[in-house]
């Protein structure tokens, strides 16, 4: 069974992609228009008249308590993307930490969209590699769909590390000049101890390694499960289930040193043992989530005739346990850090719950409540537009999770779903479907040569 990408979604795509081109565009130039401390003097004053509560917060003009609550922690602004590591040094006016929060947002909302459609295909990846190695007879039916998502994992892995290249201390303030220098106006003590790991070099090494190793296991794997379908025996299938086994060993290590490099270090007085595996969860289900969507949508077309029920059923009880997983992480880590209530670690949390309260307890309803509530009923389960409805909402849901890892590291509480967030959404997005339905469309659907495949086919309870 063929594939071929359609010239109406192809056009959709690279619409989605303009588009977002020009959302993204414009978040710079507004972003640029703010050049020195005398306009955002003006900006806050006009906010100030204006009620100009732009951020979805209250209160916002002359009232954010100096930004990010730095008065109550030590964390406080310096983990923020501002200028204020110095220790005794340099400090810099309310207006400057806007300026810098202002140049910082277009960054920021580019990285989080990058990162998002990534870690779906990374999160893919692994689900595929568990199928294999688990030699599960349900799956090899979608094999050909989680291959073709996991096309986007090398360019959306380098997109993200190209942008976090050019956004440089934008995003990242360890990358502040002379931010380890003692003496100097920017020195932090704490960010220089952690200069063995925390410099530019390494960082970039290490992110070329993982995307290395992870698409090295992509290209094998589909040559092995392509090559299988033509194969009179089942040697290609012994040789994925020994890389896909090797390869979750370097996935466990490989994928919690990207989440500290790539989005923990953006508040890097901060850290979380939990946080690998945070992320991992987070990337799981909206892999899983997209598995199931696009699955349906090639049913829809009158594809995929080989997955029935039981396999919709199946992905929709991943999206539903991961949630759950996901939610027992997000619980844990937070309940164990607002209890001890540690200025330096509590500090992350005050953050976001005073000046992100829509996107911190909407991703929560988002993420635990609506796939509690929607995929509860097995029934549900199997029903394709109740499914899409659910992933929909997950997958809104961990786009703000990753929203909030970023965007108050890096804005503080000048944050608010405009342009440059909908249009890096729409780019990604864009570039993600393209990639995507175009591999989809270079191997036949079904993975005929799997030897579970008949399993597959007929799999029903």
């Amino acid at each position: 069974m063929e594939y071929k990408i359609s010239n109406r979604l192809k056009i959709a795509a690279i619409i989605m992609m303009a588009l977002g081109l020009i959302g993204v565009a414009s978040g710079f130039l507004s972003a640029n228009s703010v050049k020195t401390v005398e306009d955002v003097k003006v900006l806050l004053a006009n906010e100030h008249h204006g009620h100009g509560d732009a951020h979805g917060t209250e209160s916002h003009g002359n009232d954010h308590a100096e930004t990010a609550h730095g008065e109550s922690a030590s964390h406080g602004e310096e983990a923020h993307g501002t200028d204020s590591h110095a220790e005794g040094g340099h400090h810099m006016s309310h207006e400057e930490h806007v300026l810098h929060q202002i140049h910082n947002r277009p960054y920021a909302a580019l990285y989080v969209a990058a990162f998002f459609f990534f870690m779906i295909a990374l999160g893919v990846l692994a689900f595929y590699a568990i199928q294999y190695a688990a030699q599960a007879g349900w799956s090899p039916v979608l094999f050909r769909v989680m291959e073709g998502i996991t096309s986007y994992v090398l360019p959306g892995g380098l997109i993200v590390l190209a942008i976090a290249f050019v956004a440089d201390s934008h995003l990242f303030v360890w990358l502040k000049e002379g931010v380890t220098e003692v003496g100097h106006e920017n020195y932090d003590k704490l960010v220089a101890g952690k200069s063995g790991w925390l410099n530019k070099t390494g960082f970039f090494i290490r992110g070329l390694i993982f995307l290395g190793g992870w698409s090295l296991y992509r290209y094998f794997s589909r040559k092995f499960s392509i090559a299988q379908d033509s194969a009179n025996d089942g040697r290609n299938f012994k040789k994925n289930f020994r890389i896909s086994a090797a390869f979750l060993v370097f996935y466990i290590y490989t994928e919690s040193m990207m989440s500290w490099d790539w989005i923990m270090s953006v508040d890097p007085h901060w850290f979380s043992t939990l946080f690998g595996w945070y992320v991992f969860a987070s990337m799981f289900v909206s892999g899983i989530t997209v598995i199931a969507m696009i699955t349906i949508y090639l049913k829809s077309k009158g594809l995929l005739e080989f997955v029935n029920d039981s396999h919709i059923h199946d992905l929709a009880k991943f999206m539903f346990a991961i949630s759950i997983f996901w939610t027992y992480l997000w619980f844990s880590q937070f309940m164990l850090i607002w209890y001890a209530d540690i200025p330096e670690e509590v500090t992350y949390f005050v953050t976001r719950i005073e000046h992100y309260k829509l996107p911190f307890f909407g991703m929560l309803a988002m993420n635990f409540i609506f796939p509690l509530l929607l995929l509860m009923n097995s029934d549900y389960k199997r029903i394709p537009w109740f499914v899409v409805m659910a992933g929909i909402v997950i997958l809104c849901g961990h786009y703000l999770d990753v929203f909030n890892m970023i965007m108050p590291a890096t804005v503080v509480d000048r944050w608010y779903i405009g342009m440059p967030e909908i249009g890096a959404i729409l780019l990604f997005g864009g570039l993600f479907l393209f990639i995507v339905f175009t591999a989809l469309g270079k191997a036949p659907l079904l993975a005929k040569g799997n030897p579970f495949m008949k399993e597959s086919e007929h799999f029903h309870y």
